[in-house]
Order: C-alpha cells, then sequence, then structure tokens
C-alpha cells in the first residue's frame, strides 16, 4: 500500500465525473449514466469527501433533517485506498456535522455487510423498500 501523507476530509461538492470515478474504483456498483449521478450529488444535502491532493479518493453521500434521521446513501473509497479507516472517518464526519442525537441509517450492499459493524453500526430488522425499476 502507498503510504498516504495527508487526505483532506470535507464537505466538498463534486462533479458527477469524479463520483463516478470513484464509484467505479471502489466497486460499488451505481448507475454509469452522468445525468443521474449529477442529481444524486445535487440533492444530497451532506455530502463528506476524501481527498488525497486534489483527487477525490472517498465519498458519503447523505439526506438528512440534521434534526432526527440522515439516510446514508454511498459511502464509496477507491480499491487502492481501502482498508485505511477512509470508510470509517467519512462516516465519523458525517457524525460531526449531525451531532449525536440523529439517528444514521444505510442499505448496505450484501459484499460490505462485515464493514459496517466494525464501525459503529448496528443491524435492524424493520426496514421496508419499494424497489426501483431502473
Amino acid at each position: 500500500m502507498k503510504p498516504i501523507a495527508k487526505l483532506n476530509f470535507a464537505a466538498k461538492r463534486v462533479s458527477a465525473k469524479e463520483l463516478r470515478e470513484v464509484f467505479e474504483s471502489s466497486g460499488i456498483k451505481r448507475p454509469d449514466n452522468i445525468k443521474r449521478l449529477g442529481k444524486m450529488i445535487k440533492h444530497s444535502n451532506l455530502v463528506v469527501t476524501a481527498m488525497d491532493n486534489g483527487k477525490l479518493v472517498g465519498i458519503a453521500r447523505a439526506l438528512t433533517d440534521f434534526s432526527w434521521v440522515c439516510y446514508v446513501s454511498d459511502i464509496a473509497v477507491r480499491k487502492e485506498y481501502q482498508k485505511r479507516g477512509i470508510g470509517k472517518r467519512l462516516v465519523a464526519e458525517i457524525r460531526k456535522a449531525l451531532g449525536s442525537n440523529v439517528m444514521i441509517l444505510l442499505l448496505s450492499a450484501p459484499e460490505a455487510e462485515k464493514f459496517y459493524p466494525k464501525i459503529g453500526f448496528e443491524r435492524v430488522k424493520n426496514a421496508w423498500r419499494i424497489p426501483r425499476k431502473a
């Protein structure tokens, strides 16, 4: 693993192209439609990024009311930066922005299910969904 001198974590807007690159590199399955990705970024009201010398290496994208609940839509870290605590730090930055009185929820891809308990999430069984068509 290449050592990281210093990562910068911040609430920063990113382009749809940058988002697509991180999604592709991380292995997360998201649409490859720039217009749709642009809407995903535009309508997220809490975005935390991890930057390495200006390069987007990780992102957490969420929707929240900043009072009761926060739904984390995506946590993605480029494969070459994984297993370095970046995902955990992205969630910590979300928690910092929200405070401790806001619940954080997310849906996990099957391949990521082992990660979330390691960073403080607990499994819940009372979730429901109406799946998307595309």
